[in-house]
């Protein structure tokens, strides 16, 4: 449960590794300390700021900007060190507020690697300050805790870092760390607005993306409507992001679940499980816990020149917050999502505002009879219009403004993703070797908005897979389904869930990761024909209601299994011909050869599958299972719906805009999966499975 903290306060923390996310209403410089036993700082090399961003166990944004997370790994911190204090403080030379008073309240939270907050803080009662002591992780009798601390500083950067301990010298840092500012790549993105009085926060957790978006909230009108901006959620990380999690959509369900980042959704969340391991003597098998191989962070990015005055900075891959390359991917991709869904809502807040604004206008101004005819009437009602159409003309040219950088940084970071991450387009399949460890997210789609449709940004989800996938192959799923012949319809979903089963398969090391089908009338032996004649199934697809009870009954025997095995820690108990490894059952036209039996069986799977490795890809159409009645309703709610044809059903977990999911294909003419399928079969045998 989170602690929401007050000044002063204290919370003891239940892990060491940590994120720190910041979200604040305009860019903030954020930067950490380290303390001695006394809390004091020993010299400029124990302070995190953006001129130098990392120390053992602690990293900062290089940038200044609305939204940051600071990675903490309390157990890599040097052994003197018994305090992380961290700081905020508003960039200068810049023309933004010079003073928190003149701003949103600040919010601070403690979050696990995977999105999960600890303990929350809103720095309230700030108003001449210009750089703030948040809070700070101290050690306290062999544990660590978190306290809420909000101590403002009205002379700023310097006096706070003069406070902190720091005998000579604090002026000088504090102006190079604001230099170091200037030449950062700050993100040209709308600030994230004040937080509501509920908190409004946002979890880069598994299944970010809503199936069934909600209606987004109607932003306040302000007094500038070009600066209105969204209804809240956290800024992106260092990047940031993210946050991803796609949780999308991250975590969008993963919308996708920042992610997430990550998460780390993710969508955000730098520890990911892994899939099970294999049972060893007198221990559990693990399917909860990660065993990611955690190796110091790698180098940052090479910084890109600075920018020209007057000219945007150049993106960087991998300027995201991580403990790997592949996370700090993860965690930009749920920033461009976080900063693509806060640039939009910013500008539709503008034009509802204009909009309503022009209306107020005239209806004072027509409110005497005397102004509604004749010229005094006309003459009002073109200024109205053009006071509303300036508002939107400013406000569009900060939209595009903001997309332009983020469709410059997506052209630099799709070339640089990793396989798991990349389109079926991207050169980086046809040189795929597959993996010995698994990676953090899958990508199963892209997401765009309507203000800029080419701006396409990843859905990712968390791996292991937490929630398990429908494919819609229903005609009412969407506008453009609805256009299409039933026969073409089934088989595009099918078609898209054999490319998902296809990945996951490239993605997972070796013997790692199953695939089971279920194809009761055998309709869909074409699609599933690159599964099948590359010999990646467990086993031929199972059809008729003799072959749907065989594959159930396996996978269920298993779950029970594992479960128990779990349960009682006795790994070694288990039968030696079990598979312990990640298991998928795709399932064709459901329910067509389903009895009743069969379908509580798959419920089954569907609820306790995933947490011991057995997941569900489901290609159906709902209104073909209305003869259940609710009885499915639990199934189709615990499922990501996903659609083989463009559509725009999935929101995300910061505005809730329905952003338009585009699937996953193979560019024409393309043997990329053939390729893919092939160097799986290869690992395989070279692993001896």
């Amino acid at each position: 449960m989170t602690a929401e903290l007050v000044r002063g306060q204290n919370h003891t923390l239940p892990q060491t590794r940590l994120e720190i996310r910041v979200s604040a209403g305009s860019p903030v410089v954020a930067g950490a300390t380290l303390g001695d036993e006394n809390g004091t700082v020993r010299g400029a090399e124990w302070i995190a700021h953006p001129g130098a961003h990392r120390l053992p166990g602690l990293e900062v944004s290089r940038q200044a900007a609305a939204g940051h997370r600071l990675a903490v790994d309390l157990e890599a911190l040097p052994d003197e060190v018994h305090r992380v204090t961290v700081l905020l403080a508003l960039p200068t030379g810049v023309g933004g507020p010079t003073r928190f008073g003149a701003t949103a309240a600040p919010f601070v939270a403690v979050t696990g690697l995977d999105g999960t907050e600890i303990a929350t803080f809103t720095l309230t009662g700030l108003d001449a300050e210009s750089a703030v002591s948040a809070l700070e992780l101290y050690r306290r009798q062999g544990a660590w805790k978190v306290r809420a601390v909000g101590q403002g500083y009205a002379a700023g950067l310097a006096e706070m870092l003069a406070d902190q301990g720091l005998a000579a010298g604090a002026a000088e840092l504090a102006a190079s760390i604001q230099e170091a500012v200037a030449r950062s790549l700050a993100r040209s993105v709308a600030p994230p607005p004040p937080r509501t009085p509920e908190g409004d926060r946002v979890r880069h957790t598994s299944g970010p993306l809503d199936p069934h978006p909600p209606t987004a909230p109607q932003p306040q009108p302000t007094a500038h409507p070009p600066t209105v901006h969204q209804p809240t959620a956290p800024q992106s990380a260092t990047h940031p992001p993210t946050a991803p999690q796609p949780q999308v959509p991250a975590h969008p369900s993963a919308v996708p679940q920042p992610a997430a980042p990550a998460h780390p959704p993710t969508g955000t969340d730098p520890g990911t499980p892994t899939a099970p391991a294999a049972p060893t003597a007198g221990g559990p098998i693990n399917y909860a816990h990660p065993r990611r191989q955690h190796a110091a962070p790698p180098p940052p990015p090479p910084a890109a020149p600075p920018a020209e005055p007057g000219q945007a900075p150049q993106p960087v891959a991998g300027d995201a917050t991580g403990w790997s390359m592949d996370e700090r991917l993860y965690n930009q991709i749920w920033g461009m999502f976080e900063d693509l869904a806060r640039a939009a809502a910013a500008y539709r807040s503008a034009v509802d505002f204009a909009e309503s604004r022009m209306g107020q206008e005239l209806d004072r101004s027509l409110s005497d009879p005397r102004n509604r005819i004749g010229g005094t009437g006309d003459r009002a009602r073109e200024e109205a219009r053009a006071k509303r159409d300036e508002l939107i003309a400013r406000a569009r040219e900060v939209l595009d403004r903001d997309l332009a950088q983020l469709a410059a940084e997506a052209a630099v970071v799709e070339p640089a993703l990793p396989a798991a991450y990349a389109g079926w387009d991207n050169p980086v399949w046809h040189a795929h070797r597959i993996p010995m460890e698994l990676p953090m997210a899958l990508r199963i789609g892209d997401l765009h908005l309507p203000e800029r449709t080419d701006l396409r940004i990843p859905l990712l989800v968390r791996l292991p897979l937490e929630r398990g996938i429908w494919v819609d192959s229903g005609r009412t799923a969407s506008e453009a389904a609805a256009l299409m012949d039933t026969d073409r319809l089934r088989r595009l979903a099918m078609e898209t869930a054999v490319l998902h089963a296809a990945r996951l398969l490239a993605v997972y090391p070796p013997g790692e990761f199953s695939v089971h089908v279920i194809d009761p009338a055998g309709s869909a032996a074409g699609s599933l024909a690159p599964l099948v004649d590359a010999g990646v199934l467990a086993g031929p697809p199972a059809a008729g209601p003799g072959g749907v009870a065989s594959v159930l009954a396996h996978l269920t025997r298993r779950v029970d299994l594992v479960q128990m095995a779990v349960r009682a820690g006795a790994a070694d108990a288990l039968p030696p011909d079990l598979d312990t490894g990640e298991q998928l059952l795709v399932v064709n036209d459901f329910p067509h050869g389903f009895d009743d039996r069969a379908v509580t069986q798959l419920r089954y799977l569907a609820d306790e599958g995933p947490s011991v490795g057995v997941h569900l890809l489901m290609v159906a159409d709902r209104e073909d299972a209305s003869a259940y009645g609710p009885v499915l309703d639990p199934l189709w709610r615990s499922l990501l719906r996903i659609t083989p044809v463009a559509d725009n059903h999935l929101a995300d977990p910061w505005v809730g805009h329905a952003w338009t999911y585009e699937p996953p294909a193979t560019p024409p003419g393309s043997r990329v999966l053939e390729q893919v399928l092939a160097a799986v079969t290869a690992a395989r045998r070279a692993a001896g499975h």
